[in-house]
């Protein structure tokens, strides 16, 4: 397996790999999406609200905000062996403010520093004059099996790696391809008097530069064991932590299916 990577930013991960079939890249795909577990604003106890907005809503969109997560501190809660909740397993964060403002995802102020909102922007309320909110909520780790809030990525996707084939002996460059091509892949070399691929990667293999082309010089096609995979997440976690711990996982599901086809238990 060979894995080259395009693109690494703070929270979008692009690379390819080479040498896996579909089922492998596709399960991959899954546990980055809905098995690495995150950390969500899950129990919330208000105090007081005079903001016109119904405690449950309030609840709802406190649930939503993304938050840094520590993988190595933290453990489930339905791993924990406390009876409520403990540092190991949870974190709390107080929300209080008095109109008229808006209070932001910056003002949910946490028990932990390195557990806090991803961003300080997110509106959450707003109070009018003489309004006031006061609560405490209660942030677990989950998982996004259970609700979309534990989902660690925004985007978790992948598709084919593209190849394109032009045969020199029946292309006229007439430039059809060249124009049709909606992601300008294609180019022409006028020095050569000849198409050229300038942007593979970014074919979406939709194929209107075969259409196109009445001379059937250009052929696109998929390599068959080549993916580019891209992962973004929501600050949560970095891809790269995504991708470690997906990986971490499907090869403790693969050690199971071993053990158990070995007659272990």
């Amino acid at each position: 397996m060979e894995i080259e990577i395009k693109n690494r930013e703070n929270d979008l991960l692009v690379f390819t790999v080479e040498g896996l079939d579909v089922s492998m890249v596709n399960a991959l795909r899954r546990i980055c999406m809905v098995e690495v577990p995150t950390l969500a604003i899950e129990t919330v106890e208000i105090l007081k609200n005079d903001a016109r907005i119904f405690d449950e809503a309030l609840a709802h969109r406190l649930g939503l905000v993304p938050l840094t997560t520590d993988l190595e501190s933290m453990i489930l809660a339905e791993d924990c062996d406390c009876e409520g909740h403990c540092p190991r397993c949870s974190v709390s964060l107080i929300l209080e403010g008095k109109g008229p403002k808006t209070l932001y995802s910056g003002d949910l102020k946490s028990q932990d520093t390195n557990l806090k909102p991803v961003l300080d922007t997110i509106p959450l309320v707003k109070l009018k004059d003489g309004d006031e909110v006061e609560l405490e909520a209660i942030a677990q780790l989950g998982l996004g099996t259970k609700h979309a809030k534990w989902q660690p990525t925004t985007s978790s996707a992948y598709k084919h790696y593209p190849e394109i084939i032009i045969d020199p002996d029946k292309c006229e460059a007439c430039l059809d391809c060249v124009k049709g091509c909606p992601r300008n892949v294609l180019e022409y070399d006028e020095k050569n008097n000849q198409i050229t691929v300038v942007d593979l990667e970014n074919c979406s293999m939709c194929r209107t530069c075969m259409k196109d082309c009445q001379n059937e010089a250009i052929t696109v096609e998929i390599v068959e064991d080549k993916f580019i995979f891209r992962i973004e997440t929501d600050g949560s976690l970095s891809p790269t932590e995504v991708l470690t711990r997906a990986c971490d996982i499907l090869s403790e599901k693969a050690d199971k299916i071993v053990t158990f086809s070995e007659g272990g238990s």
